[in-house]
């Protein structure tokens, strides 16, 4: 009964107006930060907690620890056994969800208002105290090896790989989150305690909250869920070094269609650049058809059924990378015109359509990303981690709606890098030759 009622609350939220968002900062008594955005109109709370640090604090010799601990959390913990929290968690109907990524660690968690206060304790255990049981080791670390055998035979996730392996040298970056069979298959117990100890710490958190939860309330539930973890955690890797000039690998992989793998140096979050790079982004590729690539590569050629770009705001490296999927005869042609166009707004700019078109675009769907608390929740937490000031929501539109003809000319002489463009492509492709 109390499934079905989250169920229908979760409904009513995807249904409800969602411009109007009011950020207060709270700081707990013990000293812990978060965001929130108070709504009582229904009982239930969303957090969303990010540990900055995430996959890229393995320790050398074991990669995929902290992606391994991380799969653990929800595998027992405290006095609970796999099942008992499995079977905690559905009673109080809370939804508990474990992520790990290259540079942060995410708690997602939504409870009702009726049983927060054992929901929190609940997820407080999983966060401080996992059990990683050796049965639950073994069962994970099975399904992550599982991930990285399909992942060996997925173009796509071959093409990610290779691109990042040959990027950034011995940096954490250069390899797969997951780890390999060989480095999974020898991680311990200890290697899982060790991990979590690096990487769940109170100087790298941050907190995202939304929903039916007073600012004096959410500091007592930090304390709680929070205040036992130790408080510092293992240094954060350095910057990443970027080691790829212009160019084409070509990875040989027997499959009719090839995969396109793209990119060079991005820009920081903080760069004063940044806005007019973020819309330059947008004309260039930034997924809907009235994009230069789209029209290009799709429409005027029909090389590929979709193009994108993207700018990967890491936080020791960002990137603005792309990708796309073309028939093995067609790629040849299909990276060549990428690199014709990206040189050509590198050189030229971009036309006041195509300016106005991305604007109006990038303006009218950021409203629609706040449909509901556990989204709002996600978005206060990352842009803490962003380091973007309590105010961003409210004049993001007012700063991309100000990006000039002359910011766009400026930062796509000096943002983009044909020379440096470098493609990696899996498959067969006809014209482009292994090892170039």
């Amino acid at each position: 009964m109390i499934r079905a009622v989250f169920t229908a609350i979760t409904a009513l939220i995807l249904a409800l107006p969602a411009w109007a968002v009011d950020i207060e900062e709270v700081v707990s008594p013990g000293g812990i930060s978060a965001w929130l955005v108070e709504d009582h109109s229904i009982p239930f709370v969303a957090l969303d907690i990010r540990f900055q640090g995430g996959t890229s604090l393995d320790a050398p010799g074991k990669r995929g620890a902290t992606f391994l601990m991380t799969g653990l959390l929800e595998e027992g913990a405290g006095d609970l056994d796999a099942q008992g929290f499995a079977a905690a968690t559905e009673a109080l109907a809370a939804e508990f969800d474990f992520s790990a990524y290259r540079d942060s660690l995410v708690i997602n968690a939504q409870m009702l208002t009726q049983n927060r206060d054992q929901a929190a304790d609940l997820l407080r255990q999983a966060i401080v105290a996992p059990n990683f049981d050796e049965t639950a080791l073994e069962r994970v670390r099975g399904q992550v090896v599982s991930i990285i055998e399909s992942d060996a035979q997925d173009p796509q996730s071959i093409a990610a790989t290779r691109f990042n392996a040959l990027a950034f040298g011995d940096h954490p970056y250069a390899s797969a989150q997951e780890g390999t069979t060989a480095s999974v298959s020898a991680l311990t117990r200890d290697d899982m305690i060790a991990a979590h100890r690096a990487a769940f710490a109170r100087d790298r958190v941050f907190v995202g909250a939304a929903g039916d939860i007073t600012a004096e309330e959410l500091g007592l539930l930090l304390d709680a869920l929070l205040g036992d973890l130790p408080a510092e955690g293992a240094p954060l890797p350095g910057p990443a070094p970027y080691l790829l000039d212009g160019g084409t690998t070509v990875v040989d992989f027997p499959t009719p269609q090839s995969v396109a793998y793209f990119g060079h140096r991005g820009i920081e979050r903080l760069d004063p650049d940044f806005f007019p790079a973020f819309v330059l982004n947008q004309i260039i590729g930034g997924g809907n058809f009235r994009s230069r690539l789209m029209q290009e590569v799709r429409v005027e050629r029909g090389l590929t059924y979709g193009i994108y770009t993207y700018l990967a705001l890491s936080d020791h490296q960002p990137m603005m990378l792309g990708r796309f999927s073309s028939s093995n005869d067609l790629v040849a042609e299909a990276v060549a015109v990428t690199r014709a166009e990206w040189a050509d707004i590198a050189a030229n700019g971009v036309t006041e359509e195509e300016l106005e078109a991305a604007k109006l675009f990038m303006t009218g769907a950021y409203p629609l990303r706040f449909d509901g608390n556990n989204t709002i929740a996600g978005i206060l937490a990352g842009m803490q981690q962003d380091g973007m000031p309590v105010d961003y929501i409210a004049t993001r539109n007012a700063q991309v709606d100000a990006v000039t003809m002359e910011d766009v000319r400026r930062v796509a002489a000096r943002f983009l890098q044909p020379e440096n463009l470098h493609f990696v492509v899996v498959g067969q492709p006809e014209g482009l030759e292994p090892g170039n």
